[in-house]
């Protein structure tokens, strides 16, 4: 596997781990501080197929701005 790939599958794992950590803070803590009847909000009450929803695009965007720092071209310039 050469360099590249290993850059590219580390934008990747980060990306989405960020992202899912962004988006449970959301969900968990952002939530409840914007509406207070959220109080206690879990991922269970929110909904998995909402979370996936929240959490993929979110994902997407840290891949677009890693890819920028880290120069991995997997976006065209």
């Amino acid at each position: 596997m050469s360099s590249l790939n290993v850059k590219r599958l580390i934008v990747w794992l980060v990306s989405f781990a960020l992202g899912f950590v962004v988006s449970y803070l959301i969900v968990v803590v952002g939530f409840p501080i914007l509406k207070p009847e959220a109080a206690g909000m879990t991922l269970e009450e929110y909904g998995f197929g909402y979370f996936i929803v929240t959490y993929v695009p979110i994902g997407l965007i840290f891949v677009t701005w890693i890819d920028a720092f880290m120069d991995t071209k997997i976006l065209p310039d």
